[in-house]
């Protein structure tokens, strides 16, 4: 391993690594019958989904590494609950180192989920030269006709949720950011709200959503109301723009992940259109950095909540629909002995975290793999 002109290269085994092209000069080609025989184990192993996903569920859990599903399962259990999306059927591995670091932050680790590309850490959707933009998928896929969602439970302008509509040298750019959202062209966003949407000698971000033809909401059920083909649902005034208030300190007038997810479905599958559907739960990440074992137990079964709520679509349309859970990396080092869970850290850490899929093509997500591979087997499932 080591680094040339800034960019960390990591020398996988020979197994994790694309096969390189060979020269087949010398090379004792198999007979017809031994390349039939390859093909049929191949696709028996390796079974090719009857149809490619119409709708598609990507459900990234910010910080959710195995240590804290870990507790998590065992406090569900002791309460009688379930997380639904440790039942799926197909289960994977990933790496999610940055371009630059053993360890990423969020912007690269979303660059690499979204885009297919490494960069470097606090970048997003830029090349590590940092010249040339990469594209993710959310965008190729609005241009192929799919409606797009993008869903959290912190600001809109924050990293995970901006990956997928905009790119900047640095994820702190929030007004540059912001402005990227309503010439997305998306039909639906729901987060707490923006972190500078009004600074001063600036066209307020409100205005140029207004001027793109978006309906901007406050209330929830309004928003479940409205007749526009392109919505946007933020925290009333009066609420924190930074994030939404923690599960187990929320009062009922307050947006659940569930219920945004459930409105999201709503908007993109009002002209039975495809989609593909990205939902956030960013607070398991900001209650893990700050060691709260409560909290994040409360943002992890909030987040298995709102699963719940594309599962219930999955099962309308299971030919049709692929629902996709993973984490962007790790948070707090967490770890099981035997007084309960432990935090190591306040910050990151390098750890590979868990998949889960279940629906049309989900068995492309199995093994263990890099984060950029996620965008890439979506599409190859779309080819």
């Amino acid at each position: 391993m080591k680094a040339e002109n800034g960019v960390l290269n990591i020398n996988y085994p020979v197994s994790l690594r694309e096969p390189p092209l060979q020269n087949l000069k010398g090379i004792i080609l198999p007979s017809p019958f031994s390349l039939l025989l390859s093909c049929f184990l191949l696709f028996s192993l390796f079974p090719c989904s009857a149809q490619a996903p119409k709708h598609i569920f990507l459900f990234i859990g910010d910080g959710l590494g195995i240590g804290t599903l870990t507790y998590s399962e065992i406090i569900a259990k002791e309460k009688g609950e379930t997380l639904c999306f440790s039942q799926f059927p197909v289960t994977g591995l990933m790496t999610t180192h940055s371009a630059d670091d053993l360890v990423t932050c969020s912007a690269s680790a979303v660059t690499a989920m979204a885009s297919g590309e490494k960069t470097k850490n606090s970048m997003l959707n830029i090349a590590p030269d940092s010249v040339h933009i990469l594209t993710p998928i959310s965008k190729i896929l609005h241009q192929k006709g799919y409606w797009i969602g993008v869903a959290t439970t912190v600001s809109l302008d924050h990293a995970t949720p901006a990956g997928f509509y905009a790119h900047s040298l640095s994820r702190k750019n929030y007004y540059d950011i912001a402005k990227q959202l309503p010439a997305s062209g998306f039909r639906f966003f729901a987060g707490s709200g923006f972190l500078d949407p009004e600074p001063k000698d600036s066209v307020s971000i409100f205005a140029l959503l207004r001027e793109n033809g978006y309906a901007v909401f406050t209330s929830i059920h309004q928003c479940f109301g409205s007749k526009s083909l392109k919505n946007v649902l933020i925290q009333p005034q009066d609420k924190d723009n930074v994030q939404l208030p923690y599960s187990i300190s929320k009062d009922k007038n307050d947006f659940t992940l569930a219920q945004i997810t459930q409105l999201g479905i709503q908007k993109l599958s009002a002209l039975n259109e495809p989609f593909f559907f990205m939902i956030e739960g960013g607070l398991i990440d900001w209650a893990a950095h700050d060691n709260l074992a409560e909290e994040v137990y409360g943002e992890v079964k909030e987040f298995s909540e709102a699963i719940e709520v594309a599962l219930a679509f999955y099962k309308e349309h299971p030919k049709e629909t692929l629902i996709i859970v993973a984490a962007d990396h790790e948070t707090g080092g967490a770890m099981i002995l035997s007084d309960g869970l432990h935090f190591n850290s306040e910050d990151h850490t390098g750890s590979i975290v868990p998949v889960f899929a279940i629906g049309a093509g989900a068995e492309v997500f199995s093994g263990l793999y890099d984060n950029t591979k996620i965008p890439k087997k979506i599409l190859h499932l779309l080819r």
